[in-house]
């Protein structure tokens, strides 16, 4: 016997190694799992048989797409040996029938399965159309499984939507894609959709169990946890690590795959750990987290995945807070309870300043040339900003202040603002409760102007409302144009308003015929002849001057105030940049 004759008998004799998310592809509905609602409406309507003549089926990787359309491809063919082809559609697989092996094994000569990453083209697609005229040979429909279908082009889409409308009764198509917002809508449109989930991690740890079990592997659960949390809802991913977990560590028979071993494996932090980097990090103990987080990166953590674990328990530790509950299926009993320690003492506000510090270091920490640099450096942020106080902190401060100057002024003999009465309280702009102030360390932010004056209503018959400049800058603004309002309040400075006749001074560099602008709007509202004179003499404030003259007045009195002073202490270059006034009583409701 020769030597290949040797290497071939043994290779029969020892099979190749199948990896476990190819060996443990289901075969039928039943063993699907997560997808329950499109299992639901594909068995109603095989049962009403409404059965579509496209389908498509869209998702992340690893959730299931090829491997269901393949399952409804024998479910449309299903035959059994007794029942023969008068036997219809199914989903109710008991046993494999005619086809089933040849399908699930993509070898049946009436299911054609289409890589369209590979067959991009119209051509490609002309030889499907050119098939689809012929009956099937063996099965009771030829049924077209193109993967990857967003990849055609589209000249390949349009060549494709005659048929996929009108197919022969014996076509069936079935599209999967991961990126279904790339597919035509015209393409969307003929074709039944199934948005595949992310499985529950709840169920993946159950199924990851089942396979370990039946590979005669030992793993503990916080293992299946973790790698169930590191697939991100992808059975395919999470299989594909499981495989990888078992034979990084032997873990069949006594040998016991381990939570540690997988987080060496997946280069994932310590979770306690984590805890007690977090921990002293909002401590603000900026050396003991540099330590930390260098002993992480020597046994072997990520520097990425050091901030991500830190982000992910921050989260947890939120969760906990709103929902009284850990929050992460991947913690043992004893990161559940530091998670709820760690929770009661740290406030919202805190929580949620690391947790958008951490999403910017991540993301940093990608892009850096030395990650465990840029880790560190988040890590000195977060720590040197966690005694800053906080938003309602800062607020109560600026009360406190401005109560204690305020008091300070009385005892004085000076006459300062009293905190809820005198010129700065009851309704105006600069009252106490009333504006809104928005502070911006900017440089060169532009003013915003004081709320304008209510607008008059339009002209009704046997009345006439416009009764002064600024009821005639309302009244061009809804009439005129924005434009033309613009120019006005810019450029016209008024000296004379009487019924029928107003004498104005126009600015140097007003446009050209604005006067007369001014007069056409005038006559088409009122129906009447207004005079617009022009006088070489020097008229009054502009309305834009004059807004902002109202503003500049408001801006000092709200500065004068001393809770404002107070923020203007602690924030030297902060400046206010606008004035709102708040109208805190609610709505009255309209009765009927």
């Amino acid at each position: 016997m020769s030597k290949k004759d040797k290497t071939d008998k043994k290779s029969d004799d020892q099979p190749a190694y199948m990896v476990l998310a190819r060996k443990y592809r289901p075969g039928n509905f039943d063993e699907l799992i997560g997808q329950g609602a499109m299992v639901q409406t594909l068995a109603n309507a095989f049962r009403l048989g409404r059965i579509a003549q496209g389908f498509m089926l869209t998702g992340v990787r690893g959730v299931g797409k090829t491997t269901t359309a393949r399952i409804l491809a024998r479910a449309l063919n299903y035959e059994t040996e007794a029942g023969g082809k008068q036997q219809g559609p199914t989903i109710d697989m008991p046993e494999l029938g005619v086809h089933c092996g040849a399908i699930m094994e993509s070898r049946h000569v009436d299911v054609l399965e289409m890589d369209a990453a590979s067959h991009t083209g119209v051509d490609d697609i002309r030889e499907i159309i050119e098939s689809t005229r012929y009956k099937p040979i063996s099965a009771r429909y030829k049924v077209y499984i193109i993967d990857e279908v967003h990849m055609l082009s589209k000249s390949a889409f349009n060549a494709l939507l005659k048929t996929l409308e009108e197919p022969p009764e014996h076509v069936k198509f079935i599209f999967a894609t991961t990126e279904v917002q790339k597919v035509p809508v015209t393409v969307l449109s003929r074709c039944q959709r199934f948005d595949l989930k992310r499985v529950e991690m709840e169920e993946l740890i159950k199924h990851f169990a089942r396979i370990s079990k039946e590979e005669g592997a030992t793993i503990d659960n916080e293992a299946l946890a973790l790698i169930a949390q590191a697939a991100q809802g992808s059975v395919r991913d999470g299989l594909s690590i499981l495989d990888q977990a078992i034979a990084h560590t032997g873990g069949s028979g006594e040998e016991k795959v381990s939570s540690a071993d997988v987080r060496l494996m997946l280069g994932l932090a310590d979770r306690m750990r984590i805890f007690d980097l977090l921990e002293v990090v909002l401590k603000g103990d900026a050396a003991s987290a540099l330590k930390q987080c260098e002993a992480l990166f020597v046994d072997g953590a990520d520097p990425s995945h050091i901030l991500i674990d830190l982000s992910e328990t921050v989260h947890i530790l939120t969760r906990r807070k709103i929902l009284e509950d850990a929050g992460a299926q991947a913690l043992s009993e004893a990161e559940r309870g530091r998670a709820a320690s760690m929770a009661e003492k740290l406030s919202m506000p805190v929580l949620a300043r690391c947790w958008q510090m951490l999403l910017k270091g991540i993301d940093e920490c990608g892009r850096a040339p030395d990650q465990m640099a840029a880790a560190q450096m988040v890590l000195v942020r977060i720590a040197y900003a966690a005694d800053l106080p906080s938003p309602e902190e800062l607020a109560q401060l600026f009360r406190e202040q401005a109560g204690n100057e305020a008091a300070a002024a009385n005892r004085g003999g000076e006459h300062g603002v009293p905190g809820g009465g005198g010129a700065m309280s009851g309704g105006q702009a600069g009252g106490v409760g009333n504006p809104t102030m928005r502070m911006a360390t900017e440089r060169g932010q532009p003013m915003a102007s004081a709320a304008p004056q209510q607008s008059t209503p339009l002209h009704e018959e046997g009345s006439n409302p416009i009764c002064s400049f600024e009821d005639l800058a309302d009244l061009i603004g809804r009439e005129g144009g924005l434009v033309l309002k613009i120019a006005f309040e810019e450029n016209v400075q008024p000296i004379s308003f009487a019924q029928g006749a107003i004498e104005i001074a126009l600015a140097n560099g007003a446009p050209r015929g604005l006067a007369n602008d001014i007069k056409r709007v005038l006559q088409k509202c009122t129906g009447e002849n207004w005079i617009v004179a022009v006088s070489e003499q020097q008229g009054g404030e502009t309305l834009h001057e004059q807004k902002q003259r109202e503003h500049e007045s408001e801006l000092a009195k709200v500065k004068s105030h001393p809770l404002v002073k107070a923020a203007l202490k602690q924030f030297p270059d902060a400046r206010i940049t606008d004035i709102r006034t708040i109208d805190r009583q609610k709505p009255a409701k309209d009765k009927e």
